[in-house]
């Protein structure tokens, strides 16, 4: 027993460890403006990935080719970046003013362009997490490729397998393949990637596109050709950043855009002396739970709330949701768009003007001053969280005058990885701490353990940690937190980032009352200690309705009773 404890912790000092490397090279490389992911200079990447083997990559440290792991990545991603050599980070530049058409991937908005057969361009406007983002997966793409050349190629003048001449063959036809066709083009792909044609056969459809059929016949080859052609002719593909982003980064521009943008508005309002009360988010929970009784009266007598929301969270249902919207923009919800390239909408409810507000008895009665302004961000990522945050906090300047925001709370809900219970499951922090660093934030949290038990849905309590991306965690590492006096409960991607900017906002700058009230509340996306039940495993389908509605209305609850 004492070897087993020993050796499950130095693996999981060896992940932290690995971690802490690649943290410090991907800051490394960005300051030193660009690398070769698969020579020298990305070499420390590669071996920190491969020793820390994160769940959600799957086989990436075996010789076959991972394929959940594969989907995953190039779902984050922008289309035909297997195809490009040269791959730059930029900022901001102008992009969307040329002729270029943005690529955005369908899991991680972001504008991306393809300059030309070789290039690719990613626009980062959220901040360094997105940088270890792309660079973690990019890493694990590039790692794949390699694998897929070792397999193929069969001497040092680079000649290939029939396999690999056949799947060729396939990718270059210009008619569209027949049954039979893609299906011998798969049991060569089956042989290239070491898998059984029944896992092959499997993922296929789920790499499809609109535009193209046999996208993970074409990924497969492209990936494997820019690997070959990097071995047999020194081809190296190369990561590059643009010297604006380099300049840029962490100097809030693109935060304090939208934060001004907002406050402008609360100001032309007249709302910012109002009770405000900050709630990230997504951009429905909120919305249908204040407007959904007025605007679905009739369907509301056919069906339980849960069923609405349910139907609401389907996207197939548009005339539903356009309905409530429509009521929600003509009785005190403005949608404010960003247009500063964080990404992050946003939504400010002026109460007064909701009938009946939120099932209190008596709010109808209570002075407009009093009646509570409720502004809804959607998701930060990442780092990005304090930017956001912190800029949002910060008093308004006017005409020469400083006009603070009278913030009442601020309250944090979302997606997060548990450790102790499955996806649906609710997860209540105590305090946030920072991966790869000694940085904690305890807190008192208005929302408990107690205020969200017995509704049929498992709920814990307990410290949360924040990490440097859920792409980099494996179960030795998770179990570490959860086993030792930690007592992490889950992980997620902002909370330490958040807390930071309120604390500084409420306890050191004076921006906000001191006493403001904080809640944290997430819902169980994934439980990456258990097989099959990672992010890359699939969506939470209708499972995620139950906990998000439920911590809505517990958070309303608190802000028209406060």
């Amino acid at each position: 027993m004492p070897n087993l404890k020993i050796q499950g912790r130095t693996r999981a000092q060896e992940s932290s460890s690995a971690i802490e490397r690649m943290y410090i090279t991907m800051r490394h490389l960005f300051n030193r403006g660009f690398y070769k992911p698969m020579g020298v200079s990305g070499e420390t990447l590669r071996e920190a990935l491969l020793i820390l083997r994160p769940e959600i990559y799957g086989s990436v440290a075996d010789d076959k080719a991972e394929l959940s792991g594969l989907l995953y990545v190039i779902d984050r991603l922008p289309k035909g970046i297997e195809e490009c050599r040269f791959i730059n980070l930029t900022s901001d530049e102008g992009y969307g003013n040329s002729h270029f058409k943005p690529i955005i991937p369908p899991k991680r908005r972001r504008n991306c362009y393809r300059i030309d057969e070789e290039q690719m361009n990613i626009e980062i406007t959220r901040g360094r997490s997105e940088i270890y983002d792309i660079l973690t997966h990019l890493t694990f793409l590039f790692i794949e490729s390699h694998k897929i050349m070792r397999r193929v190629v069969i001497d040092e003048e680079g000649n290939v397998t029939r396999d690999w001449q056949k799947l060729e063959k396939a990718v270059l036809q210009k008619e569209e393949l027949t049954q039979a066709e893609r299906e011998v083009a798969l049991t060569h792909t089956a042989n290239i990637l070491g898998r059984t044609f029944n896992e092959v056969t499997g993922i296929y459809p789920k790499f499809t596109i609109p535009e193209n059929q046999e996208r993970f016949l074409s990924l497969i080859y492209w990936l494997g050709k820019l690997a070959i052609s990097e071995i047999v002719e020194n081809n190296k593909r190369i990561i590059t950043f643009s010297q604006v982003l380099r300049e840029r980064l962490g100097q809030h521009i693109h935060g304090e855009i939208w934060a001004d943008k907002i406050k402008q508005y609360l100001l032309s309002e007249n709302l910012t002396h109002r009770p405000i009360h900050i709630i990230s988010a997504n951009m429905h929970s909120v919305m249908n739970t204040l407007y959904t009784p007025v605007a679905l009266k009739a369907e509301m007598k056919k069906k339980s709330a849960l069923g609405i929301y349910e139907d609401l969270s389907d996207s197939g249902n548009g005339a539903l949701r356009t309905k409530v919207a429509k009521v929600a923009l003509s009785k005190g919800m403005k949608f404010i768009e960003d247009e500063s390239g964080t990404n992050i909408d946003v939504q400010v409810f002026d109460t007064a003007k909701i009938e009946n507000g939120y099932k209190i008895e008596g709010f109808a009665e209570k002075p407009e001053d009093e009646k509570p302004v409720i502004l809804v961000m959607d998701y930060a990522f990442g780092e990005q969280a304090y930017e956001t945050m912190d800029e949002l906090l910060k008093p308004y300047n006017f005409e020469e005058n400083e006009i603070q925001m009278n913030v009442k709370s601020i309250s944090i809900m979302g997606k997060a990885g548990i450790l102790e219970g499955a996806k649906g499951d609710i997860m209540i922090p105590t305090a946030h701490l920072f991966e790869g660093t000694a940085d904690n934030y305890p807190f008192k949290n208005e929302l408990s353990k107690e205020d969200l038990e017995g509704n049929g849905i498992s709920v814990v309590d307990g410290s949360m940690i924040t990490v440097l991306g859920t792409s980099l965690q494996n179960k030795d590492i998770l179990r570490f937190f959860h086993d030792s006096t930690w007592n992490v409960s889950g992980l997620e991607m902002e909370g330490a980032h958040y807390q930071k900017a309120i604390q500084a906002a409420a306890k050191l700058r004076g921006n906000i009352d001191e006493d403001v009230k904080v809640r944290y509340a997430y819902y169980a996306s994934d439980n990456p200690l258990e097989t099959g039940s990672t992010l890359a495993s699939g969506g939470l389908g209708t499972t995620g309705v139950k906990p998000t509605y439920l911590i809505t209305e517990k958070i309303l609850e608190q802000i028209f009773n406060s």
